[in-house]
């Protein structure tokens, strides 16, 4: 069943139409941000992939794919879930060099998500990968990485308000930085949820690293898979949201595991299964480019620079009838 938030007195600083055109102007200067601050080049991306080469992303290990049968070639195609491999094929396929990365528009169909304010069937982000030394797999680079990301998203929003002033979104651009096992720390008798609510209502912009490794505690702030990041540095980008008055994640990311850091996650998530498919024998081999990459969702960053309630009124998907009727008397306006 679907949980839907209505925030107290909410209304729409924009209306239908005026949302239309400022999500994609909000797409094209992100896009102009971001680009020169990573260095990356767009490319044209699959929307499904051969689900016997290991490039689809499982997620936390239980979502379904949608798979379906190709009539002329007697062999099933599966939707991806994110991109997170396909692109470390994609850039070495590319040839391109240490410093340089690529971007591209993924769409997805995630059927089992849980559908609320945040989350529905339909996830689109902008991907992006990048070629990286041996020498900067470490942690300060990510936090550079993150810096410049967290910039781009708060030019963005700067320019949006000078074109629509009755946009009142604010953002702090100094991200503070914090291990899951620290908020652990900080807070054990909270869920990960929750931790991360009261952390970032203080600071306002957060990256939460080291995600997908047991804690002290036993439990694992989130699930991660085991063959993209490396769990010890990786997070996620989280952003104070003022209209749901919450932490909002608006992207995960990290340092990619390298041959070492493959092995270990496999064997301690038990997925030692995975290695006889052709995008772990490569990486395993040394075939695949040392990489940093991740997902920035594009209907999260337009709720949130947009002041919107609802990832429905700046996404077309599909709603249950609950979700669609509460949405109709209060205001909300799904497209």
């Amino acid at each position: 069943m679907s949980n839907v938030i209505v925030p107290e007195g909410y209304k729409s600083a924009l209306n239908m139409y005026e949302t239309q055109k400022a999500i994609g102007m909000l797409k094209r200067i992100f896009e102009d941000n971001l680009c020169p601050a990573l260095n990356l080049r767009r490319v044209s991306a699959p929307i499904f992939v051969d689900p016997e080469t290991g490039l689809n992303d499982d997620l936390s290990g239980t979502e379904r794919a949608v798979v379906f049968d190709i009539k002329e070639t007697g062999k099933n195609a599966a939707i991806v879930h994110s991109l997170a491999k396909w692109k470390r094929m994609a850039l070495r396929t590319y040839g391109f060099s240490e410093g340089e990365g690529l971007y591209t528009d993924m769409n997805a169909v995630r059927r089992d998500e849980e559908l609320d304010n945040l989350h529905s069937v339909y996830t689109d982000q902008w991907d992006w990968e990048k070629i990286i030394t041996k020498e900067n797999r470490n942690e300060n680079y990510l936090r550079e990485v993150v810096k410049s990301i967290v910039n781009a998203i708060c030019d963005t929003l700067d320019f949006l308000k000078h074109v629509y002033p009755q946009l009142t979104v604010q953002l702090e651009r100094d991200v503070t930085f914090i291990t899951s096992q620290e908020l652990e720390d900080m807070y054990p008798d909270k869920s990960p949820k929750e931790r991360e609510n009261l952390f970032v209502k203080d600071r306002k912009t957060v990256f939460v690293m080291q995600i997908g490794s047991v804690l002290k505690s036993g439990q694992v702030h989130d699930q991660r898979a085991p063959d993209y990041d490396d769990w010890s540095l990786n997070g996620d980008i989280l952003f104070w949201n003022d209209v749901l008055n919450c932490a909002f994640e608006i992207s995960s990311m990290g340092i990619r595991v390298d041959e070492k850091s493959l092995d270990e996650q496999l064997r301690i998530s038990g997925n030692n299964e995975r290695r006889r498919l052709l995008f772990h024998k490569e990486l395993s081999e040394g075939k695949l480019p040392l990489t940093i990459g991740g997902g920035i969702g594009q209907s999260r960053l337009s709720m949130l620079l947009l002041g919107k309630a609802h990832i429905g009124e700046v996404q077309v998907s599909l709603w249950d009838d609950r979700t669609k009727q509460i949405c109709e008397e209060n205001g909300i306006v799904l497209l």
